[in-house]
């Protein structure tokens, strides 16, 4: 294991998706959300594949243990995604970056509930103090001074997809106990790619070349930045990359800046430091405790 090259994998692979979401967002003003799934999807299987192909792994990737599984977490997890890429239309994308942070928080929640795991006061306290930085983002888009129908749908949307992705990361937990990672990875490409088709019916439309080359460059990133993200965790532990997660949120506020001209505001900034300050909390928690989530972590996507 190599600590330093997996730091490095990890910014990699955070960088990578913070500018596939850009792809998506630069794309958005004409192509539906479950459109943008496909293209996000579809390419970067063969991406996928060639990664596993190369690390003699292809019959591994592609073997599972629970079919059903691995479909619950395609259908929560596409759900995420697609509601992610709604929100992108609507909001800056800092903004969805910072409100996104809320899904590590509840994951703690869901895992008490749904797994079982102790809930302790410390990690209990932590996921307030996250909550409360949520709320701090989200003042300006709940009070009347500001009313804009368009922005309060996409702070629902991606609060909801917050949740669905803690709700994955619930069931890849499941998934770790008898799957590989890269079936988990596979498998969830390939039914994004599947379950995506049923939104034809509302609304796709014939990318210009321009956008079919921002959708296509999102699939293929997206998928290298998976693989990164999955070789991060085989080079070192959990607990010291996890907080570079919250490096995406500076890949945003730059990139957001510079190409679409988004202008953070004060109660953003704000918010979005104490949901890290948060989340650094109860990663340092956890590493006390000798919790590892590396594996599932792995497979997790930032949309699912």
């Amino acid at each position: 294991m190599s600590p330093l090259r997996g730091i490095s994998l990890k910014l990699t692979s955070v960088f990578l998706f913070i500018i596939m979401a850009s792809l998506i967002k630069a794309s958005s003003d004409r192509i539906p959300a479950g459109e943008a799934v496909f293209f996000r999807s579809f390419f970067a299987m063969p991406v996928i594949l060639f990664w596993l192909l190369m690390r003699h792994d292809l019959s591994t990737g592609l073997r599972v243990q629970n079919p059903v599984g691995h479909f619950l977490r395609g259908v929560i997890g596409v759900s995420a995604m697609g509601t992610s890429f709604a929100a992108l239309a609507l909001l800056p994308l800092p903004e969805v970056t910072a409100i996104g942070y809320a899904a590590p928080l509840l994951t703690v929640l869901f895992a008490a509930v749904l797994l079982g795991e102790r809930l302790r006061l410390f990690r209990l306290t932590a996921v307030g103090i996250g909550l409360v930085g949520v709320l701090i983002i989200l003042w300006p888009r709940l009070t009347l001074d500001e009313v804009n129908t368009a922005a309060q749908i996409g702070v629902a949307l991606i609060l909801f997809s917050s949740v669905l992705r803690a709700l994955a990361q619930i069931q890849i937990r499941r998934l770790v106990a008898t799957e590989q990672t890269s079936a988990i990875v596979f498998f969830f490409s390939l039914t994004a790619t599947g379950l995506s088709l049923i939104t034809i019916p509302f609304g796709w439309v014939l990318p210009t070349p321009g956008e079919a080359a921002m959708l296509i460059s999102a699939g293929l990133i997206g998928g290298l930045a998976q693989i990164m993200l999955t070789s991060a965790y085989r080079e070192s532990e959990a607990a010291v990359l996890a907080p570079f997660d919250y490096a995406s949120m500076l890949f945003a506020l730059l990139i957001g800046y510079v190409v679409f001209a988004e202008v953070p505001t004060r109660s953003m900034l704000l918010g979005a430091a104490v949901v890290i300050l948060a989340g650094v909390l109860i990663i340092w928690r956890e590493r006390q405790l000798g919790l590892k989530r590396g594996k599932a972590r792995a497979g997790l996507t930032p949309q699912g």
